[in-house]
């Protein structure tokens, strides 16, 4: 039986607070925290931004739309030389292809607290962790979509893209993680979906994009715990019956190899664990492949869903350096230890990676066989973020020291990484590097069609693929102050180039990518780095909230002007 919502918010936020400011102790009564109350007690002053109603889309100025040099000549001024690109007859998208962009919730919406919204770990850590974002800024504002989602949407359709794929925010759903229901949060996002029905773009929902609801972590250590499954299970109810009928791509989880991999939280943060540092990670993973998996028969089987339902990985085509066995080897324990955690479960037997198994069998419950025939097939098809792709070797002392040793900073995975090639092959970049902020990120769009074929050649998904992110970096694009010069993003546009070229590749030879969803609509901020770090198809001005398309963002949509099936 599970308290009543007023009881339990109660004790979630009496133990939370107890827990953040390291004062635990057994305790003779509670206190109720209204929702303004546990902002105060968490996060502190939120900054407000200058729009805080819902805007209305304005008609996008035609010489907005007008491409630029590369893909449109005026004709006058005349004597522009350039050479001919004849098209490839052989390549197409086909005629239902999913041409898309994302965002997420956190990371663009602002209004950090309008409407009933609760606060999320993001919230707190930003306001209450110095240097947890390197930039000290907060999300409070961001990009504003929460009131400006029409004009975003106006302006997605007007460069004909069908897509778009943003996540919804928990804590606006369920303020404190579980119990009462938000109703203008479901209405926000309501309209939000029949705006993009209304400019026929189809909506992509994710459920969980990182920003858990505070009181879950502070309550019982959000995802360390077995509880998180039902109150995420119950969230997905909620959105599943009211978003159903309209949305028919949903995904679950975005990117858990990346946000199970961010435990340990801060210490003394939130509230404590006795799960070990190096254990948290793979609690974390199977929590969230337990609800995935209920989420996904809850939607088909319960609810008679029609939509595409999966979960959302990510990671690059992984390249042994040398021709040697242990670079093989390590290699494989790349793929295992970061896709295959994931991905073997849902889209091969219901279980991990063997590796993975030997690793986890000393502290990890194994899956039962229920869980496994759960797991097994709950996605439709397979998404991932495919941003780049890297070198894998064996460590400087071998893959077995590495296990031996559980202080080295490459256990358990103990392969090593490089976007370099080696010194044989001239020692070169993997492809030319995007912004240093994210020394991770190199143009390595030749391997798009081998990261594609071994998806499907491993995994065998259902439906086919969708690339659910890729993107790039300008290269110092936040030191830039002349708007033109921003706005002629020269690396971007040249990666989504030769990456859409890649997909095109791939098409013909046979792999079934379903659709693309580029990273990202607008500039935002992005997660530790603040908005130190652009990603953005389109410019946006933090301070008049001013959008401007981006030369990438013609480029991108120019591929399927060119290419896609009438």
């Amino acid at each position: 039986m599970r308290m009543p919502w007023s009881l339990r918010s109660a004790l979630t936020a009496y133990f939370g607070i107890l827990a953040l400011f390291g004062q635990a102790k057994s305790f003779e009564t509670t206190v109720t925290l209204s929702l303004q109350e546990y902002w105060n007690e968490y996060v502190g002053p939120i900054e407000v931004a200058d729009i805080n109603t819902t805007v209305e889309a304005t008609p996008i100025p035609p010489r907005e739309l007008i491409p630029p040099p590369g893909l449109y000549y005026p004709s006058y001024p005349t004597g522009q030389q350039v050479p001919i690109q004849k098209k490839n007859e052989s390549w197409s998208f086909p005629k239902d292809f999913m041409f898309g962009v994302a965002s997420a919730a956190y990371q663009v919406e602002g209004a950090a607290k309008d409407e009933g919204k609760g606060p999320s770990i993001w919230d707190a850590l930003s306001h209450r962790k110095p240097g947890f974002i390197t930039t000290n800024e907060t999300a409070d504002v961001a990009d504003n979509q929460y009131y400006l989602y029409k004009q975003d949407i106006a302006r997605i359709a007007a460069m004909g893209v069908k897509v778009y794929a943003f996540s919804i925010a928990w804590s606006r759903i369920f303020p404190f993680g579980s119990g009462q229901v938000n109703e203008q949060g479901l209405a926000h996002y309501e309209d939000m979906i029949n705006t993009c029905l209304q400019y026929g773009v189809k909506p992509a929902v994710t459920l969980y994009h990182w920003d858990m609801p505070l009181a879950l972590q502070n309550s019982y250590g959000g995802l360390l715990s077995p509880n998180f499954i039902p109150d995420f299970v119950e969230y997905a109810r909620v959105i599943f019956t009211r978003f159903g009928d309209k949305v028919d791509f949903f995904t679950t989880f975005n990117e858990p190899s990346v946000f199970c991999a961010t435990f340990p939280y801060p210490e003394g943060f939130f509230k404590p664990t006795t799960i070990p540092d190096k254990q948290q990670q793979f609690f974390c993973s199977q929590h969230v492949l337990l609800a995935h998996s209920q989420a996904y028969h809850l939607a088909k089987s319960e609810l008679n869903l029609t939509a595409k339902i999966t979960i959302k990985l990510n990671g690059g085509y992984k390249i042994p350096l040398t021709n040697s066995t242990a670079d093989a080897e390590a290699t494989q324990r790349s793929w295992d230890f970061y896709e295959g955690l994931f991905a073997n479960p849902v889209f091969l037997d219901g279980d991990y990676p063997a590796s993975v198994k030997e690793h986890v069998s000393s502290f990890l419950p194994p899956l039962t066989d229920d869980q496994k025939a759960l797991i097994k097939g709950s996605a439709d098809v397979f998404a991932h973020d495919s941003y780049t792709s890297q070198f894998n070797m064996a460590p400087e002392g071998g893959i077995a020291a590495c296990l031996a040793n559980v202080s080295d900073p490459l256990y358990p995975t103990c392969a090593n990484s490089s976007y370099t090639y080696a010194a044989a092959d001239g020692g070169w970049n993997i492809g030319p590097a995007a912004d240093p902020g994210v020394a991770w990120l190199h143009k390595a769009t030749d391997w798009v069609p081998r990261l594609m074929s071994y998806i499907q050649e491993t995994w065998k998904p259902r439906d086919g693929i969708v690339i659910a992110e890729f993107g790039f970096a300008e290269p110092f694009e936040q030191q830039k102050t002349v708007l033109g010069d921003i706005l002629f993003d020269q690396a971007r546009q040249a990666y989504y180039r030769d990456y859409m070229e890649a997909v095109l590749i791939a098409l013909a030879e046979g792999t079934n990518v379903i659709g693309t969803f580029a990273w990202s609509l607008i500039d935002n901020l992005e997660w530790n780095s603040g908005n130190s770090i652009k990603f953005g198809l389109q410019y946006v001005n933090l301070t008049t909230q001013q959008r401007y398309y981006k030369a990438s963002f013609f480029e991108y949509a120019n591929a399927f002007k060119v290419y896609q099936e009438q």
